[in-house]
Order: C-alpha cells, then sequence, then structure tokens
C-alpha cells in the first residue's frame, strides 16, 4: 500500500486581543495584542523563531457581511466559501514580543482608508479581535561579521529596528531606510557603532532615494551581512550590486521584497512564483 502525499501543513489560527493602539508616526501605527491567543504564540514559539528578529504573522480580514467568528480555520472555510468570500491575508512583522507582559506589537503602515490592515489598524480598540496564523522568518543578524548592513523602506522598519535592538553594543554598522518626509522617521534604540540614515521620498517614488544612497557606497572590504527589503522593483535593483558587483553571498544575504507598487499583496504573493515576481535569478540546473 503505498501512503498518500502529506498535504500543505496545516497552520494554527490565533486570535489576538487588541490591548491598545498608538502612532508612532504620521503614518504608522503600533498595535500591542494580548490574551491566550499571543499565550499561546509565545510558548509555541521554537528556538529558531524565538531568535529571529524578522518573525512575520499572516492576519486575516474577513468581509464583515459574512458574519464569521474568529478563528478563521482557512481548511474549512475553504469547504463553504467561494474564492471571493475567503478572509484576505495581510503578512506583517512582529515589532517586539514582551515575555514577562505576555503581549506583542506590531507597527501598520496607514495610508488613510488605502488598503484593510492599515485602516484596521488605525480604527483598533481594546478588545478587538484578529485572527492569524504563523510565525515565519528566520533572519537574525549573524554574530560573526564585523560589520551589518541594513536597507529598506517605510515596509522594513518594523524588521530593521528589531535587528538592530538585537545587536551587541559594540556592533558596528549602518542602517539607510527610505521614508515619505522627516516626520515618518521612528525613534528606535541602536549601538553607538550602528549609524541609522534617514532619507526622504518627499513625492519621489518608492525606491529612488534608497537605491541612489546604496549604488553611492563603497562596496564593503570586510566581512558583512545585509539585510535588504522593501519595494520589490527596487529589490531587483539592489541585487546585483550586492550580490554581484559587492560579492556578497546568499548565505550573507537576505533580500527579498515586501511588496509591489501597484499590487494588493494577494496580487503580489501570486506574483512570486512567475519571473516578474522573483528577485533572484534561477539556480541553473545541475546536470
Amino acid at each position: 500500500m503505498t501512503d498518500k502525499p502529506a498535504g500543505p501543513r496545516r497552520r494554527t489560527p490565533y486570535v489576538f486581543e487588541v490591548v491598545r493602539a498608538e502612532a508612532v508616526s504620521p503614518h504608522m501605527v503600533r498595535v500591542h495584542f494580548g490574551g491566550p491567543g499571543v499565550d499561546a504564540f509565545i510558548t509555541g514559539l521554537d528556538e529558531k523563531n524565538a531568535r529571529s528578529t524578522e518573525k512575520y504573522v499572516k492576519l486575516l480580514f474577513a468581509r464583515p457581511e459574512l458574519g464569521l467568528e474568529h478563528p478563521y480555520d482557512m481548511e474549512v472555510l475553504r469547504e463553504t466559501l467561494s474564492p471571493q468570500d475567503m478572509p484576505s491575508r495581510r503578512t506583517y512583522t512582529i515589532r517586539s514580543i514582551d515575555e514577562s507582559e505576555r503581549t506583542m506589537a506590531i507597527d501598520f503602515v496607514v495610508h488613510g482608508d488605502e488598503g484593510l490592515a492599515g485602516p484596521w489598524a488605525a480604527n483598533a480598540q481594546p478588545g478587538d479581535l484578529v485572527t492569524l496564523t504563523g510565525p515565519g522568518g528566520m533572519y537574525a543578524p549573524a554574530p560573526d561579521v564585523d560589520e551589518h548592513l541594513f536597507f529598506g523602506d517605510d515596509s522594513a522598519i518594523p524588521a530593521i529596528s528589531a535587528a538592530i535592538e538585537s545587536l551587541d553594543q559594540d556592533a558596528k554598522g549602518l542602517a539607510i531606510i527610505e521614508v515619505g518626509s522627516a516626520a515618518d522617521e521612528i525613534s528606535f534604540d541602536a549601538p553607538d557603532g550602528v549609524a541609522v540614515r534617514w532619507l526622504h521620498r518627499d513625492g519621489a517614488h518608492y525606491g529612488e532615494a534608497l537605491v541612489a544612497a546604496v549604488e553611492a557606497l563603497q562596496a564593503p572590504s570586510t566581512s558583512v551581512d545585509v539585510f535588504a527589503h522593501g519595494e520589490r522593483e527596487a529589490m531587483k535593483r539592489l541585487r546585483p550590486l550586492i550580490n554581484k558587483e559587492w560579492g556578497i553571498h546568499r548565505s550573507r544575504l537576505s533580500l527579498s521584497a515586501y511588496w509591489a507598487y501597484g499590487r494588493a499583496e494577494d496580487t503580489f504573493q501570486a506574483e512570486k512564483q512567475t519571473p516578474a515576481g522573483q528577485i533572484f535569478e534561477p539556480e541553473p540546473a545541475q546536470g
């Protein structure tokens, strides 16, 4: 008798409860979550997830008129709902976890009524519930390099700030972060040897200032690890510079797109399986 192939790994849904929400900039809201779901989530972290500074979760947003009850079990819902009625997924990096208080914070970029998660976060009230799955993400700054480099836009601020705050106090490095304006700069703790440089779009296209600033840097002359995340086209432009011209091996490089200009996340995620959505060129087949 032949065993049936295993299906997709079932993702445990957690229900998080909003404790409070605060604006950390004109376009970013930090939502703090608590409750039994957060406690179970923290307890379930394995060693790699716990160490990662880029832990992410997928929040599930259902159409209110459907009256779905938390938690949303996606496997069950697929059997009863049409594809267009399924909850939409939105991926977010965990900004911080307070193990003693058993709470967790997520930062949301907000642009008025645009999108699903941003408006939800902007209007979040204590007691509001959200279903999510996760965690994913394994990146953590390498402990055995001379310098750390971080490049990103607004979407990468939670991961970059969490990574920098995890570094030893004698760490050296540079972060270049592109945001809309000076008002969008976020305060976080950094070792004295890690410089944080903010770039302002001031109406320019996403990624232009970031790419130009990284291109202006000299290639590293010491051992480094590089974390570069943000808008897809910007990351595509940075990949050959960092990976090929600078010669940073992929084992020392975390580079991917968090989003794509003009794409909702559902489309963005689907395009990851196509040439348009891939940052790195496919590895040549071994023969």
